[in-house]
């Protein structure tokens, strides 16, 4: 039987070489999703080994540099999950707009791990669609400079789950592309942000957090458990009391009762922030 040392060590020597060789930290991600990327990685640059593998990568800053970025989580689509977008359209927006009116005040949304902005793009239409009844700002963010999301430019392809009557609203034509009008940017903020910076409580742009709906979806599995922890925390307290978190269905059971998240459409994996009275 094959010794687990020797496919552990590996692995430690590659996260060893990119914090100390490169000041680039793994450790936070899963050890699947590391192996499994490490595995495309070695692929492209002719096979081998994995402590073959890590030995480049301790001496080559290029392919350390490459290995990294193979690491964003960059998927995203339009309305990406149909139940969840239709509980945000129906139920929550809606509330959380009548909330407002009594109360005062901008709906705020946190895109946390944006990707390419679809995500953002499709919480904006969806408020846009409930009317000029409250204002409402969408903070947008990914771990690396969210450019292209921020462009707000998309194939047709990329558009292809966008309605056709959003698409005439919501979208101009340029070429063969589509492109944000200008009314849907005035609301969204993109900015870099690390959900990990022990050092800030919510995105910068934010200025004080306080979102009444926080969306992290399909991004908590990519982490080790204490990661997962170390975000999940700081959502919590971004949160407003009564706030909504939303999550991929695939992580409900990773959020389930963390700090008293309370689940209220478990379909759809929403949960909320129960209110606290002094």
């Amino acid at each position: 039987m094959k010794d687990p040392s020797s496919i552990i060590r590996p692995l430690d020597d590659i996260i060893q070489a990119m914090a100390g060789s490169h000041g680039l930290d793994i450790s936070r991600y899963e050890e699947a999703f590391l192996r499994k990327t490490i595995a495309k990685r070695m692929a492209a640059t002719g096979g081998g080994t994995v402590a073959a593998y890590g030995e480049r990568v301790a001496g080559d800053r290029a392919e350390a540099e490459m290995f990294f970025y193979s690491l964003r989580i960059d998927h995203s689509d339009f309305f990406r999950n149909p139940l969840t977008f239709a509980v945000l359209g129906q139920l929550i927006l809606p509330g959380l707009v009548e909330a407002k009116k009594k109360s005062g005040g901008e709906i705020r949304v946190w895109s946390a791990g944006c990707a390419s902005g679809q995500e953002a793009w499709s919480l904006a239409m969806l408020l846009e669609e409930l009317g000029e009844a409250v204002p409402y700002r969408i903070f947008a963010t990914d771990l690396a400079e969210p450019g292209f999301a921020r462009a707000g430019v998309y194939s047709a392809e990329a558009v292809g789950n966008v309605r056709a009557r959003h698409l005439r609203e919501y979208f101009s034509r340029q070429g063969e592309s589509f492109s944000v009008i200008p009314r849907l940017r005035e609301r969204v903020d993109f900015s870099a942000y690390d959900l990990l910076d022990g050092s800030s409580a919510s995105p910068a742009a934010s200025i004080y957090g306080s979102f009444d709906l926080i969306l992290c979806c399909n991004l908590l599995f990519y982490y080790r458990q204490e990661a997962r922890n170390q975000i999940l925390d700081k959502i919590y307290q971004a949160l407003s009391p009564g706030g909504y978190f939303v999550t991929g269905e695939v992580e409900r059971a990773m959020v389930q009762g963390h700090n008293g998240l309370r689940s209220v459409m478990s379909p759809a994996a929403a949960f909320e922030k129960v209110k606290v009275f002094p």
